[in-house]
């Protein structure tokens, strides 16, 4: 079996595709690997010139954007997934990102020795150097959302209970257990994905990752934080193309997660307010940002 099944999903993203490409091809030198781009429904010259410049890569071409989920999906079913007898781990990556060298042979190491993992996902950095803050990220409970979206983990920061959503309380240089990775980059056991099967495309962006990772956890798997692999996130070049449809497509994700995997423990009334307090943050922050001018409109889940 091979080493790696590398899954990129791309939508009009050729502006930054080409930096994350040029970064695998040196990261995979010294192992068995295939990347797949999936192409899904770009208007622009992406399909074109992966096929004229990167011959490599396995390009697969989606006639309609069913969604990053579905885009994934592709990928993994072309790489024999959920079954696969091909590759022993699936790693997800967005186009907007760029691999260091011996980053992945340092992730395949790690999960490697230790069996009990079933997604592992690096330090990611923006472009600005900070941290991105979903790459370590809590399950995003009720009561855990209520913390973040009211402002109290930014005053708690370090307190476990009140700074769970990003696990703020977890020093980002420092390996941890934690609820989720981020689908930007994170490597996937493959024998996980056999038991806990592929995304679920109700997701359309946002939540599939938290989804898929929380099923992988509830199979007994270590969701793993590695900060010893940094990644450099350029993080919305997609999404940031229609913002406010990715406010909607995120806090649609909120409800989606909430009804799937919350709502049956709590009652009607309960999750009438949880769906509406949704859908009241969503409308705030569509006129905040149409109160922006557009080159700082905030993006899907990105902070204020």
């Amino acid at each position: 079996m091979q080493d790696i099944a590398i899954v990129i999903v791309s939508h009009n993203s050729w502006k930054h595709l080409p930096k994350c490409l040029d970064s695998l091809e040196y990261a995979i030198e010294n192992m068995t690997a295939e990347v797949f781009v999936v192409d899904n429904a770009s208007t622009d010259e992406t399909y074109n010139n992966v096929k004229k410049h990167y011959p490599w890569c396995n390009l697969i071409k989606c006639k309609i954007n069913g969604g990053y989920s579905r885009g994934n999906n592709f990928g993994l079913k072309a790489a024999g997934f959920p079954n696969s007898t091909n590759f022993r781990h699936a790693l997800l990556l967005n186009p907007d990102t760029e691999i260091p060298k011996h980053a992945l042979q340092e992730l395949l190491t790690y999960m490697d020795s230790r069996p009990d993992i079933g997604v592992l996902g690096p330090k990611l950095v923006l472009e600005s150097g900070e941290l991105d803050k979903a790459c370590k990220r809590g399950l995003p409970t009720p009561q855990t959302a209520f913390y973040h979206f009211s402002g109290i983990s930014k005053i708690f920061p370090k307190n476990p209970i009140f700074g769970r959503y990003n696990m703020s309380h977890i020093d980002e240089d420092e390996i941890a257990d934690v609820d989720s990775t981020v689908g930007a980059c994170q490597l996937i056991r493959g024998e996980a994905l056999t038991e806990a099967g592929l995304m679920d495309e109700i997701f359309f962006m946002y939540g599939e990752d938290l989804d898929i990772n929380l099923r992988i956890q509830q199979l007994n798997y270590r969701i793993v934080y590695y900060p010893r692999v940094i990644v450099k996130h350029l993080k919305g070049t997609s999404t940031r193309q229609e913002p406010d449809a990715m406010i909607r497509a995120f806090h649609d994700a909120m409800k989606l997660f909430h009804h799937k995997h919350f709502a049956s423990r709590h009652s009607a009334i309960t999750n009438a307010i949880i769906y509406g307090s949704i859908t009241f943050m969503c409308q705030y922050k569509l006129f905040r940002n149409s109160m922006k001018p557009s080159d700082k409109r905030v993006v899907g889940s990105a902070p204020e």
